[in-house]
């Protein structure tokens, strides 16, 4: 039997399959690299002309955009089937060659799906390059790191933290939406140790991706001499208890700045204490309550630079909200 052939070729099979898989995130040429946040697109697939707007608006501003990362923050299927719904919204990413990742946000687990089964469902998809499971003493499905690597060589450059932020209090007496735990939280600090001690003892500089905006999120609220730059329209639906997350990621120094959803009126940005605290653009439709024209933020980085610029795409391919953090949004706290 001529079996080398035969087992060569399932070898390269193989290679192809290990390779796709694992997909590297690498700076372009010119020296960017450009992410595209969609969040709260409450998709639901028995709402078909509403959730078609999203599907559309995703046409386009990836048309415009061309990212090299798309990231959906939360909140994506809302209503009926699961699987129904995320073949809809991710449609336009997948057909456009784009890698992509997801966490999850306080409605994703209310429909057909626990918590984990949707995790287990979203990795199934190609091009996702998320770690949606439950790992072992870590509260939360799909807590992960991912890295960007160099135009001109592997040298990690950049590191995006995906974390899971939970869905409501589960502590008696406590009302509200839920929060990083403790746990969580010193996952963050080890991982960021990690970078740390791999990169000469210098942060690897950050960006981090989740649902729940933070409580420090309603200090922009909530403090009339804090500079914004976007909407401003709800108090921050935030947690009523503070975990410290925010002090974690202050005191390590590498996270440049969070995105978050969950509120649907709210888009801006500010500089707390020289991280820029950000809201994605509303991407849903008439499926959820809506007040802003639906859109995406955009976010770019510039390799060996610190900061990034950022902007709102609309569906109408409108851009507004452009600036470069943090040269143009300084800190009130550090004046």
């Amino acid at each position: 039997m001529k079996t080398q052939p035969i087992l060569f070729l399932l070898f390269f099979l193989l290679c192809i399959a290990v390779s796709t898989h694992a997909t590297e995130l690498r700076f372009n040429k010119d020296k960017k690299f450009r992410i595209i946040q969609v969040t709260d697109s409450h998709i639901i697939a028995d709402s078909i002309q509403n959730s078609m707007e999203t599907v559309g608006m995703l046409r386009q501003v990836l048309d415009v955009e061309k990212p090299d990362l798309v990231i959906f923050t939360g909140d994506i299927v809302t209503g009926g089937n699961y699987k129904e719904g995320f073949d809809l919204v991710i449609e336009p990413v997948i057909s456009r060659n784009i890698p992509y990742i997801t966490v999850l946000g306080n409605h994703d687990d209310e429909q057909d799906l626990t918590r984990e089964e949707v995790g287990k469902l979203l990795m199934t998809y190609p091009g996702n390059l998320s770690k949606m499971e439950l790992v072992d003493g870590i509260t939360g499905v799909g807590n992960f790191t991912l890295e960007i690597k160099g135009s001109q060589s592997r040298h990690l450059k950049c590191v995006l933290y995906c974390m899971d932020s939970n869905a409501y209090s589960t502590i008696p007496g406590v009302k509200g939406y839920g929060w990083f735990t403790p746990d969580q939280i010193e996952w963050y600090k080890k991982q960021s140790n990690n970078y740390k001690d791999h990169n000469r003892g210098k942060p690897v500089r950050a960006l981090a991706f989740f649902h729940i905006p933070l409580l420090e999120y309603r200090m922009a609220y909530m403090d009339t001499t804090q500079v914004i730059v976007g909407n401003q329209l709800e108090n921050a639906c935030s947690p009523e208890i503070n975990t410290g997350m925010f002090t974690a990621m202050l005191m390590q120094g590498d996270v440049m700045g969070t995105f978050v959803g969950h509120d649907h009126v709210n888009d801006y940005i500010f500089n707390y204490y020289n991280i820029a605290l950000a809201y994605g653009r509303f991407s849903g439709s008439k499926n959820t309550y809506t007040g802003l024209k639906n859109g995406v933020r955009v976010i770019e980085l510039t390799e060996d630079e610190d900061g990034f610029d950022t902007w709102i795409r609309l569906d109408d391919k409108q851009v507004i909200d452009r600036i470069k953090f943090p040269e143009q949004l300084p800190s009130a706290r550090q004046q």
